[in-house]
């Protein structure tokens, strides 16, 4: 495949040329980054002869993303005042805040006979309806795949009677900047990608948007009457398509060996270790709301329905914003419990075991601290999901709680504890209700969380930093050092 087809350098500078654009950010990824010198080159001898009597839009090319590389970066683009991003290569089509993008995917090569074959006898054998889906990067394939379908058909036309296969559309390539969550998953359930001819009986499906592929159901039809075909590598957007469709059927193509892969256990252990994550973060005093985007459109009302809902639980809640998240950064905050890292959903997940913390999502947050929710195995990573949902109301706030991990039952600390009683009788109720369960705690099963604040936990440390506190005002007397050099001191005995 040539270059500019590969990188659709045609339609790009139409779109810089449509709008008008005078400062494009172009964001690349790390292996797509040797290209870049290339792309400028061919993008800007476009524009040059395109358009000739306005002035040429000033190119900037973006590597080393803030965050996630699938992510528009908006800080970034926000450094060089660009007036829109295009974004190169994986992106999860989140969408932005403040500035539009447009994303070119790329055009992995696959073998469209191939995968047609492989697609049409496991229709034949599995015996369900079946729900293509793909990775974005082999959206251009698609058409070649239905035509392939139609040869296979042709050649066993008795064998296909009775038996539908589906595609997913991708819903858009570019992404238009919404401060709101709620409106943009509102503007795509409306204007979204339907058949021009739609009559009365099909405005009753049932619409699917997720990971930049869009599909509908007939009324009736459920998501776990079909079996999903996944076309791509075994990725985040594959992952995000398994948590998500758990109780589904799903197989999964290998473009690059050619092959069909039937076995997605790794299904099970993923959602084992996700509940595992979830009954460990109930036990968690304090939490850490780690910032992971700052362009996808609703992540701030996000972060305020976290903090609130980690408040109402009775825990600290303490905001992180540190770029990229290591075990190295978050080992220097070891009084948080747990973390929640609210992102994109192609980069939600983070493998918590080299961390000293569990790593959770905002979905997994919602019901480790809301009293009384069960997981009924759903699964979502996608912000419009998590923003959308109300907690649920707790009946008694007082009520003790199982532990796990503890094996006994927990009372979670009450953060208004803290505050000034009105009524002197309930402030001494509330004294001796302390000292009784401060004098039983051995005794008894039930204990008492005390969750402490950053402040105090940094108190209760052996090392505090280089500030020295001591009685003794006389300085102390100065120590002689090494000399020499590293490779070999004066005092140690081989030079």
């Amino acid at each position: 495949m040539d270059f500019e087809n590969y990188y659709e350098i045609t339609r790009v500078a139409g779109f810089i040329h449509a709008h008008n654009f005078s400062r494009v950010a172009l964001q690349f990824p790390d292996e797509l980054l040797k290209d870049s010198r290339k792309v400028v080159s061919a993008l800007r001898h476009l524009l040059q002869n395109s358009d000739e009597s306005h002035g040429t839009a000033k190119l900037y090319v973006m590597a080393d993303t803030t965050y996630g590389s699938c992510c528009v970066d908006e800080v970034g683009a926000a450094h060089v005042k660009a007036d829109c991003v295009i974004h190169y290569g994986h992106t999860c089509l989140s969408p932005t805040t403040t500035i539009p993008a447009f994303c070119v995917f790329g055009k992995a090569p696959l073998k469209a006979s191939n995968c047609a074959e492989s697609l049409y006898n496991y229709t034949v054998k599995g015996g369900k309806p079946i729900l293509v889906l793909f990775g974005l990067e082999y959206a251009h394939a698609m058409p070649d795949i239905k035509e392939a379908l139609n040869v296979e058909a042709v050649r066993f036309h008795d064998s296909n009677s009775g038996f539908q296969i589906h595609f997913a559309n991708v819903t858009n390539s570019v992404i238009t900047p919404s401060t709101s969550m709620k409106l943009e998953n509102r503007h795509l359930m409306l204007n979204g990608d339907q058949d021009n001819n739609e009559d009365s009986s099909q405005k009753t499906d049932t619409k699917f948007r997720l990971g930049g592929l869009g599909w509908s159901l007939p009324e009736g039809h459920r998501m776990e009457d079909y079996l999903l075909f996944w076309i791509g590598l075994d990725n985040s957007a594959f992952t995000n398509f398994i948590l998500t469709f758990n109780s589904c059927e799903i197989v999964r193509y290998d473009a690059i060996e050619g092959c069909l892969k039937t076995d997605v256990s790794q299904q099970a252990k993923i959602l084992k270790r996700r509940y595992y994550l979830v009954e460990k973060a109930k036990d968690a005093n304090m939490v850490g709301i780690l910032v992971g985007t700052l362009g996808v459109a609703g992540y701030l009302d996000m972060i305020h329905q976290m903090t609130e809902l980690v408040t109402r639980a009775g825990k600290k809640a303490y905001t992180f914003l540190m770029g990229k998240p290591n075990p190295a950064k978050l080992a220097n905050f070891p009084e948080c419990d747990v973390f929640i890292y609210v992102s994109c959903a192609q980069t939600a997940l983070l493998d918590s075991k080299e961390f000293l913390a569990p790593i959770i999502t905002p979905f997994e947050a919602l019901i480790a601290f809301n009293r009384g929710s069960q997981w009924t195995g759903a699964y979502s990573m996608e912000f419009q999901d998590v923003v959308a949902s109300q907690p649920a109301e707790v009946e008694d706030e007082a009520e003790s709680r199982f532990s796990f991990f503890q094996g006994g039952y927990v009372e979670d600390f009450k953060l208004q504890e803290g505050k000034e009683d009105k009524d002197a009788v309930l402030s001494l109720v509330n004294v001796t209700e302390k000292a009784l369960l401060l004098q039983n705690k051995d005794s008894e099963l039930l204990s008492r969380r005390d969750a402490k604040s950053g402040a105090e936990f940094f108190a209760a440390r052996s090392y505090q930093g280089l500030e020295i506190h001591s009685s003794d005002s006389f300085p102390e007397p100065f120590l002689i050092g090494r000399t020499g050099k590293a490779s070999g001191y004066e005092d140690e005995q081989s030079k």
